[in-house]
């Protein structure tokens, strides 16, 4: 039996299920645990009918884990959250002898395959990291870590457990939202895996972790009935920064900084995703409430720039309607030109 785990509070929650939903699709008998991070994901998650999903509360993390609980005043809500990314694997593998082999998936992750491949590369050695496989416009956020916490993966054997041993007693002791030095929230420490363990595979499937910030390094086949991505079926994408700006129809996409996809890569994805995430929202009997965002100084500033790089996007049923004029796809490379050329970076 194939484990994956993952965490999220009641503003993931509708992504939580959707991609809850997606790994029972692709590979039925998997198990997902999840960690609650309040009471209304947990009563939310208990009312869903996934005889293979196992809901843990925050609470019993906390108390098994009460060098976690001690830095929780110290962190900001998102860092505090940074933090719990070594922790909540470490307490599963600890805690649960029924699973040997364990993969993270971030909430805002979904499935359109199985995902198989991903158990294909753990079984290639102990550990599993997805860099962030940014073109070369892009090698600047390399300042942030080579390796994405998307999807990561441990066998239950020496050096599986000891790098979560090691990546939470550095987590503990430094976990922050901002850069220093080699450091970087939960993500940076990753760069250090492949010289302190052993038998860390790096996976080279193009269809793993496809994300805003790397779809541009591959090429599409829409002709079957699913999307082929260098050939090979595209196994999940990780939506990051895709938001809802007002009610359901002004959305953020998230890619400014790296380029807008192409139409039918964007209708295959994302709408795909859209319909997901409705389906979530009537199964938890979440209704989204008109937003009513007080928008600040900063984002009316940066509203017509995201206009005409086509970063905000319009939905017309399951499609989502780009405003670009002719610079959607190069907005990461303009942007990069540009902070080169003003900001030296």
């Amino acid at each position: 039996m194939n484990h994956t785990c993952t965490y999220f509070d009641r503003g993931f929650l509708t992504q939580g299920v959707a991609l809850a939903r997606s790994l029972a699709a692709h590979d039925p008998a998997a198990v997902l645990w999840v960690l609650a991070l309040d009471d209304e994901t947990v009563r939310a998650l208990r009312g869903l009918k996934l005889s293979t999903l196992r809901i843990v509360p925050l609470t019993e993390l906390e108390a098994a884990d009460p060098a976690l609980a001690a830095v929780k005043p110290t962190r900001s809500r998102v860092e505090y959250y940074f933090t719990l990314s070594p922790c909540w694997p470490r307490h599963l593998l600890q805690t649960r002898p029924e699973i040997d082999r364990l993969v993270y998936l971030d909430a805002d992750l979904f499935l359109f395959s199985s995902p198989q491949p991903i158990w294909d590369e753990l079984d290639k050695g102990s550990l599993l990291l997805c860099a962030h496989r940014f073109p070369d416009f892009l090698k600047h956020y390399e300042r942030h870590g080579r390796y994405n916490v998307g999807v990561l993966g441990w066998r239950r054997d020496k050096d599986g457990l000891a790098c979560l041993e090691w990546w939470r007693e550095r987590c503990l002791e430094w976990c922050f939202d901002r850069l220093e030095a080699d450091r970087y929230a939960d993500q940076k420490y990753l760069e250090e895996w492949p010289q302190r363990f052993s038998g860390v595979v790096e996976c080279r499937h193009p269809g793993v972790n496809l994300a805003p910030w790397n779809w541009m390094n591959h090429r599409y086949d829409y002709s079957s009935s699913e999307v082929q991505i260098d050939g090979q079926p595209l196994v999940v994408f990780h939506f990051a920064r895709f938001r809802a700006i007002r009610g359901d129809w002004w959305w953020q996409s998230g890619q400014l900084d790296y380029g807008v996809m192409p139409a039918a890569l964007r209708h295959a994805l994302y709408g795909a995703y859209w319909r997901a995430l409705q389906a979530a929202s009537v199964e938890i009997g979440l209704v989204p409430p008109e937003r009513a965002t007080r928008f600040d100084r900063s984002f009316w500033r940066a509203l017509p720039m995201r206009l005409v790089f086509g970063s905000d996007w319009l939905r017309v049923g399951d499609k989502f309607v780009s405003g670009r004029l002719g610079l959607g796809r190069y907005s990461g490379r303009c942007l990069a030109g540009l902070r080169r050329i003003f900001l030296r970076k």
